[in-house]
């Protein structure tokens, strides 16, 4: 993004970003609408999303279980048409709580938490959409499997577990620039059929569109700067 929106006012701002994703659909003939926008709500109180939730906002992503049940239940209740996205990882053992509370998943990274979200959906009778995190750095310290594994992780999901994928989902290193890694993530997407592609921020969206995102993820351009913790 060229402007900096990031303490502005959320309606505001939200308003800017729309703008840049219809300028970018519009740069790349695609249609109106064809890349939905998830706000990104970790950390954020609920009274911010409450501005956004009145701005007309409807899809949110969250990184923690934890945090997500403190928050969404009761803003839920007055929104019932909310989207809740669960972007960051997650562990095995919260997999029956994320079936629970999320209507689409976009770290599935590794056969441990296929097989736990597998038994987690036939227990709930429930599954969200499940987007399979792809580590196009191919960094140690990040999640998401590896580009080379992906046919077999996919067939894995399918066949032994029973799991219907729906797209993929990449964080770009942050020190590279991301327009290779969104490539690759779409062309990787086209070889198996899949339709949804979770990539760009608040800093690349527009990129990420012009190259097929169909979801990008946009949090500190809507609800500002995230407190910095304190030093030691």
């Amino acid at each position: 993004m060229t402007e900096s929106m990031g303490d502005h006012d959320v309606a505001d701002n939200l308003a800017l970003i729309r703008q840049a994703i219809a300028r970018a659909e519009a740069d790349c003939d695609r249609p109106p609408g064809g890349a939905a926008l998830i706000a990104v709500s970790k950390t954020v109180e609920a009274v911010r999303i409450e501005d956004a939730l009145k701005a007309g906002q409807r899809l949110f992503g969250e990184n923690y279980v934890q945090e997500s049940q403190a928050k969404w239940p009761e803003l839920r209740e007055r929104w019932p048409d909310v989207e809740l996205h669960l972007i960051g990882p997650l562990q095995s053992n919260k997999a029956g709580e994320a079936i629970a509370l999320f209507d689409v998943i976009h770290s599935l990274d590794r056969p441990s938490l296929a097989k736990a979200l597998a038994k987690a959906v036939q227990r709930a009778g429930r599954q969200p959409a499940l987007l399979c995190q792809v580590n196009t750095g191919r960094e140690p310290q990040k999640g998401g499997i590896d580009p080379d594994a992906l046919p077999g992780f996919l067939e894995e999901c399918r066949t032994s577990f029973g799991l219907a994928i729906s797209g993929l989902m990449c964080i770009p290193p942050f020190d590279e620039p991301p327009s290779p890694h969104f490539a690759w993530l779409a062309s990787l997407a086209a070889d198996h059929g899949l339709a949804l592609l979770s990539m760009g921020m608040s800093a690349d969206f527009e990129a990420a569109i012009q190259l097929g995102a169909t979801h990008v993820r946009v949090g500190s351009a809507i609800f500002g700067s995230r407190p910095q913790p304190a030093a030691a």
